[in-house]
Order: structure tokens, then C-alpha cells, then sequence
């Protein structure tokens, strides 16, 4: 059986530095070693309140985003989530197989709904069944995760032994994670203990795939750093120099290497030094893709006519995963 991947992003703001080094990136590594389906995840974004027109601006800058970091509609199948109703359809099948203790463990709902989880919708609470059947639906045999979604796959598999079990057949294939070798959260440029978001308020906090030259550059200027200069104990286990880590992260990410041998190139060099390389670094990579971006997004007609396609792909596959499972629950 070939290699299929299946991953995707919420359109929910301007995609960011964050999202393209965190997972863009290596979706762009992987389309000529996977059969990669690769979603706009709208249906996990209406889990938090969205405004429609919002909304729908979103999910065109996203698939912009997509296509502007590299990913080629001809390898990969691009497409919006909403548009395949097989994933909701499959989604409460699985949430009948899943049990409440297993939703219950999960820790990405109580870091998103806070201390007020009443308020908290439904939606939000059962994400990761809907995640499961996201990748399910299409037989992946591999998701590449983060550290926030180790826990998700680990549930998606646990959900599929179930299924597996309880019809007696071994029909769903445990989905193996895949691990990018340099990926590592990128945190805030304002605040080196918290996450790049596209919530921020503060647009100082992240880089954006939108973003201008001089833009990049005085975010880079602006972004918190201390006074001491760069060296070998920066990622000491007692070291509390966050916002120094996360930008040589995000230079050794960016520039495919390790942190050690960033460190050890730029070793007694001032902050103030460092920025001016990694500015230089941040246009190289970042820049091409922001004037892409305004391409495609000049006429959207055809953004919508490649995603239209990739759904119709996407959609043909998914109803015959369906059939498959209605039968064996029987359904049909």
C-alpha cells in the first residue's frame, strides 16, 4: 500500500512563521516521498466563535499560503474540509466507538477552554474525533504531528483498534506519526514562554507569511532578546534565556541545521548582531512566498476552481472509505 499522509491547518488568521516552519515546511518535503492529502481544516475552526465573512477570507489567504510555500495541486490533493461530508459522517461513527474517559484525558481541551469549560463548546470538546476521522476517512498511514498533537494520534489509533475489535476486522490501519527532524515550537517574538499565534494581539509577536521586507526586519529588531551574548550554555536545562532560544531555533530551522552549529557559527556575537543575519535569512525564505501569496489571492476565481478540484478528489476517495464502513456497521 503507498505512503498516504494527511495533515492540515485551521484557517483561522494569517498563516505565520510558526505555521510554516511547524508544518508548511515539511509538507513541502514530503509531497514527492507521500500521497499527501493536505486539508484547510474549517470545520475545526468553527469550534471557536468565527465570523462568516472572516472566515471565508481565511480560508482563501490559507489555500494561498499553501500554494505560495510550495505545495503543487498536481502532487497533492488540496481541499476544504466542509467540502467532504464524509468526515463529519464518519466522525459520529467514531464518536460512538470512542469512549467519554478517553475525551476526558484529553489536555488540549483545558488549555483551550480555560477554567470556564462549561462555556466551552461541544465542538471543541470532541476535536479530536473529528481529527480522527479526518484521517481515517482516508486510509493515512502517516500524520506528521507536533508536540500539541501527539495525544490526538495516540486516541486516533486507540479509536481504530476499537473499531477494529468491536467489528471483528482489521480494516482501519494505525496511523505512524512522522517527526520532522528540525521542527520545534516557535514561540512568540514578544514573549519567549508563549506560542507564535495568529490570536495575538500584539502583531509584533509573530512573523507573517503576508509580511513585507521592512516589516520582517523591525520585527526582528523589535523582538525580545537579553544582553548577554550568544553562547554554548543558551540551551542549558537551567537556562532561562527563552526568547534567545527561540530565535536561534527559528534561524536553525529555517536554514535546515542544528541548533548546535548555529550556536557554535555565531558563538560571542551580540543579539543585536544576530538579528541583522537572521532578518537576512527570514526575507530570503519568507519573502517569495508573501509576493506569491498576492498572486494568487489576485484572482480568486481560480484559487476556488483548484480547490473546488482537490475536494471532488478528495470527496471520490472518502465515499468509497464510507460505503466500506456503513457496510461492515451495517448501515447498508
Amino acid at each position: 500500500m503507498n505512503k498516504r499522509v494527511l495533515s492540515g491547518i485551521q484557517p483561522t488568521g494569517n498563516l505565520h512563521l510558526g505555521n510554516y516552519l511547524g508544518a508548511i515546511k515539511n509538507f513541502v518535503s514530503m509531497q514527492n516521498d507521500y500521497e499527501c492529502y493536505y486539508m484547510l481544516a474549517d470545520l475545526h475552526a468553527i469550534t471557536v466563535k468565527t465570523e462568516p465573512k472572516v472566515l471565508r477570507e481565511n480560508i482563501l489567504n490559507t489555500a494561498a499560503s499553501f500554494l505560495a510555500a510550495g505545495l503543487d495541486t498536481k502532487k497533492n490533493v488540496i481541499f476544504c474540509q466542509s467540502n467532504v461530508s464524509s468526515h463529519t459522517h464518519l466522525s459520529w461513527i467514531l464518536n460512538c466507538i470512542a469512549r467519554v474517559g478517553w475525551l476526558n484525558r484529553m489536555t488540549q481541551f483545558k488549555e483551550k477552554a480555560g477554567s470556564n469549560k462549561e462555556k466551552a463548546s461541544v465542538g471543541l470538546y470532541t476535536y479530536p474525533i473529528l481529527m480522527s476521522a479526518d484521517i481515517l476517512i482516508y486510509k493515512a498511514t502517516h500524520v506528521p504531528v507536533g508536540d500539541d498533537q501527539k495525544q490526538h494520534l495516540e486516541l486516533c489509533r486507540d479509536i481504530a483498534t476499537k473499531f477494529n475489535n468491536d467489528y471483528d476486522n482489521n480494516y482501519f490501519i494505525l496511523p505512524e506519526p512522522i517527526i520532522p527532524k528540525f521542527v520545534s515550537r516557535v514561540m512568540s517574538l514578544r514573549d519567549g514562554t508563549k506560542k507564535m499565534s495568529k490570536s495575538d494581539e500584539s502583531d509584533l509577536s509573530r512573523i507573517n507569511l503576508t509580511d513585507t521586507k521592512d516589516q520582517i526586519i523591525q520585527k526582528i529588531k523589535k523582538a525580545k532578546t537579553d544582553n548577554d551574548p550568544i553562547d554554548e550554555k543558551i540551551f542549558d536545562e537551567k537556562s532561562k534565556r527563552y526568547e534567545a532560544q527561540n530565535l536561534i531555533k527559528i534561524y536553525s530551522n529555517l536554514n535546515s541545521e542544528t541548533p548546535d552549529k548555529v550556536l557554535n557559527n555565531f558563538n560571542g556575537k551580540t543579539f543585536s548582531d544576530f538579528k541583522k543575519y537572521l532578518s537576512d535569512l527570514l526575507i530570503e525564505k519568507i519573502s517569495p512566498i508573501s509576493e506569491k501569496i498576492k498572486k494568487y489571492r489576485s484572482d480568486d476565481k481560480e484559487l476556488i476552481n483548484l480547490l473546488t478540484i482537490g475536494s471532488e478528489k478528495a470527496n471520490n476517495n472518502a465515499e468509497k472509505t464510507m460505503l466500506e464502513i456503513k457496510k461492515i456497521v451495517g448501515l447498508v
